[in-house]
C-alpha cells in the first residue's frame, strides 16, 4: 500500500499574536452603555437587529491567526445587525487567567464569548448578578434558541442553575456523535499481517499488538514497530483510556451513570482494576508505547510519521500519519473482556456549556442575545463554520442548503484560510453543529468517517456516559475541594499500576485511599445531581 505524505498543514501554537489587547469595562469606551440603547429600540426579528448604531464589546480567546476585527464572519454579523463589537481578546492558551482576572477586577466586558464558563463560574457569578440570567430574553428576543430548548428538552435542563436561571448560551453539536478522538489502526500493518477482521475481544487485540511488535508489518527489517502509543495533556493514558475501558464495562473515566442508572466514581470500580491490569500486561510485553507518560503530542505525531504506530488516537487517521485522506485506516470497534457481555462506548455529550453570556453592564442584553441568536440557526451557524457565502462556498441549492466548495482566494489550504475569517476555528464559539451545514461539501472519505462512527459506535449501543449538569453552590464547593487531590493520586497510582511500579496486590489499599479522600461522597453528589436532572 502506498503512502502518500502532505506537509505538516496549520500550525497554531507560535502563531500568538503578540499580546493580548487590554480588558476594559464598556463604560471605559464609547460603547453602547452611553448610547442608551433601550428594549424598545431593538426589533424583535429580521435585520438590522438595531435601526441606531450600537457598539458592544466582546472578550473571548484568540487562536492567534487572525485579527477578529478583520475576520469576515464579524464584519458580516455587523452589516446584517447593526452592531459593532469592540473586542478585548486574550491568547487562548492564557485565556482562563484572563477571565479570572477581568471577573476580579469589577469592569467586564459586555459579552463573554467562547469563554468556556463552568457550571459552577455560572452559578457564582450568575448568583453574584455579574452574568445576567437569559431565560426571559431568550422567550422574546432569541427564537433560534428558544426553539432548540423547546424540541431538546434535556438541553435546557444541561444549561439551567439549580436557582432555575440560565446564565450561558451552549455550544450544541447535533452533528459529530463520537466522543473525543476516536483510535484508529495503521490500515498498512493490517495488510501486511492479512488481518481482514478486526480485534473483538481483548485477547485479540492482544494478539494483533503482539504481531505487530514482533513481525515487521512496516517491512522495514528493523524492531521499530510501536503497536500502541499514548500522548496525552498531564502524561496520562486519556486519549487511550476511554476507549478500552469500555472492555471493561466503564463509560467515562471519572464519573459516569451505569445502565442501571446509578451513578458510579471509575477509579474505584471493579472495571477500572481490570482495565489497570490489561494496561499493565501490555506494558510487560512492550505493547504499549514506552514514552506514554513522558512524551509529547508532536512526538508521538514522529512516529506515527514514521510509519511505526500500529493503533493511536486522532481526530482523522491522515492528519496524524500525514498522508492525503483516504479509507486506508479503518476506526477502532470496541472490544469486550470476558468481564462484560458488551462493551461500554461513550458518545459526545451533546453541549459544552458556557459559551456566551452577557454582563450587567451590557448596555442592551436584548439586543446582545438577538445578535447570537444567529448563530443558532441553519444559515447563521453556516457562516459561522464556513465563512460567509461567496468567500469560500456557495449554494447550489439553497432550499436544501446544499453547496459547493469555492476556490480558495489566495489559492492556498482551504481550512487555514477559513482559520481566518471566523473565529469557529480551535474555541468553543457559541453556535450549533448541524448535518445541513455539510450538505454537498462531504468528501467521500468524509462520508467514510460517518460510516465508521455509525457501524462501529452508534450502531453498538453509544450513549452518553454522562450529562452536563449543574451541583448545588454547596456540592460545588465539596467537589471542588476533593477533585485536585483526587484527581492527582488517580493519574499517579494509574502510571504507576500500569507500569509496574505499584503491584496490583495494592489494590484495596488504593481504594481505601481514595475512600478516605471522598471518592464514594463524589458517586453520592453526582448521584443526587443526576436525580435532579433526570426529574427536573
Amino acid at each position: 500500500m502506498k503512502r502518500v505524505k502532505k506537509g505538516l498543514g496549520l500550525v497554531l501554537a507560535g502563531a500568538m499574536i503578540a499580546g493580548a489587547l487590554s480588558a476594559c469595562s464598556s463604560s471605559d469606551t464609547n460603547t453602547g452603555s452611553e448610547q442608551g440603547t433601550s428594549a424598545e429600540t431593538v426589533n424583535a426579528e429580521g435585520f438590522p437587529v438595531v435601526n441606531e448604531p450600537l457598539t458592544l464589546t466582546m472578550m473571548g480567546p484568540d487562536v492567534g491567526i487572525q485579527n477578529w476585527n478583520d475576520m469576515l464572519v464579524f464584519q458580516e454579523m455587523e452589516k446584517l445587525t447593526g452592531i459593532t463589537m469592540e473586542f478585548q481578546n486574550a491568547p487562548k492558551d492564557g485565556f482562563e487567567t484572563k477571565k479570572n482576572l477581568v471577573f476580579s477586577s469589577g469592569s467586564y466586558p459586555d459579552i463573554f464569548y467562547a469563554a468556556g464558563l463552568t457550571p459552577a463560574e455560572q452559578m457564582n457569578y450568575g448568583e453574584q448578578g455579574i452574568l445576567l440570567p437569559l431565560e426571559d430574553l431568550i422567550e422574546t428576543h432569541a427564537p433560534n434558541v428558544r426553539q432548540i430548548l423547546e424540541e431538546n428538552p434535556e438541553i435546557r435542563k444541561s444549561i439551567t442553575a439549580p436557582d432555575g436561571h440560565i446564565y450561558a448560551l451552549p455550544v450544541i453539536e447535533f452533528n459529530q456523535p463520537w466522543y473525543r478522538n476516536p483510535l484508529w489502526y495503521n490500515g498498512e500493518f493490517l495488510e501486511a499481517l492479512g488481518v481482514d477482521k478486526l480485534p473483538e475481544t481483548t485477547e485479540e487485540l492482544f494478539t494483533y499488538l503482539k504481531r505487530v511488535k514482533e513481525e515487521d508489518p512496516n517491512g522495514n527489517g528493523q524492531a521499530d514497530e510501536i503497536p500502541l502509543s499514548s500522548a496525552s495533556p498531564n502524561n496520562s493514558l486519556r486519549d487511550i483510556r476511554t476507549w478500552l475501558l469500555g472492555a471493561f464495562g466503564i463509560y467515562e473515566e471519572e464519573i459516569y451513570v451505569d445502565d442501571n442508572e446509578v451513578v458510579r466514581y471509575t477509579p474505584m470500580e471493579e472495571g477500572y482494576k481490570e482495565y489497570l491490569t490489561y494496561l499493565n500486561r501490555l506494558w510487560n510485553e512492550g505493547l504499549l508505547d514506552q514514552e506514554s507518560f513522558s512524551q509529547t503530542a508532536e512526538q508521538r505525531e514522529a512516529k506515527a510519521r514514521n510509519n511505526q504506530l500500529g493503533m493511536f488516537s486522532a481526530w482523522v487517521p491522515w492528519q496524524m500519519m500525514g498522508e492525503e485522506p483516504s479509507e486506508s485506516d479503518p476506526m477502532f470497534a470496541p472490544i469486550v473482556s470476558e468481564f462484560v457481555d458488551k462493551p461500554a462506548i461513550a458518545m459526545n455529550k451533546g453541549i459544552n456549556t458556557g459559551a456566551f453570556a452577557i454582563s450587567n453592564t451590557n448596555p442592551s442584553p436584548e439586543a446582545s442575545l438577538r445578535w447570537i441568536d444567529h448563530a443558532y440557526s441553519i444559515e447563521g451557524a453556516t457562516m459561522f463554520n464556513k465563512g460567509p457565502e461567496g468567500v469560500l462556498w456557495q449554494y447550489t441549492d439553497k432550499d436544501n442548503y446544499v453547496k459547493e466548495y469555492l476556490p480558495v482566494p489566495d489559492g492556498g489550504d482551504r481550512e487555514e484560510y477559513r482559520s481566518r475569517i471566523t473565529p469557529n476555528y480551535g474555541i468553543p464559539a457559541p453556535t450549533i453543529n448541524l448535518a445541513e451545514i455539510e450538505n454537498g461539501l462531504l468528501e467521500e472519505v468524509d462520508d467514510w468517517v460517518k460510516n465508521e462512527t455509525k457501524t462501529k459506535l452508534l450502531d453498538r449501543g453509544a450513549r452518553i456516559p454522562f450529562p452536563v449538569l449543574f451541583l448545588t453552590p454547596e456540592e460545588q464547593s465539596e467537589v471542588t475541594m476533593m477533585t485536585s487531590d483526587l484527581n492527582t493520586y488517580v493519574r499517579q497510582m494509574e502510571a504507576k499500576f500500569v507500569t509496574g511500579a505499584e503491584p496490583m496486590t495494592n489494590w484495596d489499599n488504593y481504594v481505601s485511599t481514595i475512600q478516605k479522600m471522598g471518592g464514594d461522597r463524589m458517586a453520592e453528589i453526582h448521584q443526587a445531581a443526576y436525580d435532579r436532572w433526570k426529574n427536573s
